[in-house]
């Protein structure tokens, strides 16, 4: 049943979504023709896919905590890092395009929620070198391979934070002046995705960027972004089904968009 609502709202967005034609807002246009549908080759995506090739073959096993709800589930599994790899990292595709939009917009500072093994964290902070870049993780042992997948890339100024959300996200939030990009992947649920975009409202600014993966994952986190659309605070968003971009651009006309990818 998950699989067919999941499909039907695929094809839905097929259907209604847009191109870049017959966008009448100058800002959404540019973003999709400049950034969203750059389909140009980058040496930086090579590397970073290297990185994922190695993970992919390793069949090392780890302990992995899935923190699901929060505090009230806390699971311990045997995994192996390939499996992980293959079935918990964010596709080539996608991490590409996090890339190009964190790449347009330079932000100062990033919070990422979901570290996994660390190869989205290594293309947003290849994409602002200069950005302060904080990825909160909940297991330890996936934590401990993303910090040797970072000093493999040479990288030493990423600040990896383990621990649940709940208890780390909002000390992170209160160390920034304001907070110029998030990019919310983890907790997949109606309550947790609401409370972490409502911690981050007191710090938005007019070239704050939110991103939240997995909107359509299920009926809660449709309700969930469908709030998020709604709220005063918002101006524009742009849904692309895998993730959903939010924006609070003062003077801008408040409009929702469905973008095909």
């Amino acid at each position: 049943m998950l699989n067919f609502r999941f499909a039907k709202d695929y094809l839905l967005h097929r259907l209604r979504g847009k191109s870049r034609h017959g966008l009448h807002s100058p800002f959404v246009y540019r973003l999709v023709d400049q950034v969203i549908y750059d389909k140009s080759s980058k040496k930086v995506y090579k590397e970073i896919e290297d990185i994922r090739r190695v993970l992919l073959s390793d069949d090392k096993m780890i302990t992995v905590t899935d923190l699901g709800a929060g505090s009230l589930v806390n699971n311990n599994r045997q995994k192996k890092i390939s499996d992980i790899a293959r079935n918990a990292l964010k596709p080539p595709k996608l991490a590409q395009l996090l890339y190009r939009l964190v790449n347009d917009l330079q932000p100062r500072n990033m919070i990422e929620l979901g570290t996994c093994l660390g190869t989205t964290s290594l293309y947003l902070k290849k994409a602002a070198p200069k950005a302060q870049l904080f990825t909160l993780e909940g297991c330890p042992e996936t934590a401990k391979i993303a910090a040797s997948v970072f000093e493999k890339a040479g990288i030493e100024d990423i600040e990896l934070i383990t621990g649940n959300f709940d208890d780390t996200l909002p000390g992170v939030i209160n160390s920034l002046d304001q907070l110029d990009f998030v990019f919310v992947d983890g907790n997949h649920q109606k309550d947790a995705t609401l409370k972490y975009f409502e911690w981050c409202l007191p710090k938005v600014q007019e070239s704050t960027l939110l991103i939240f993966d997995d909107i359509y994952w299920s009926e809660g986190m449709k309700e969930a972004w469908a709030e998020i659309k709604a709220h005063p605070e918002v101006t524009v968003t742009v849904d692309l089904f895998w993730i959903g971009l939010v924006y609070f651009k003062k003077g801008q006309v408040k409009e929702d968009f469905l973008i095909r990818v």
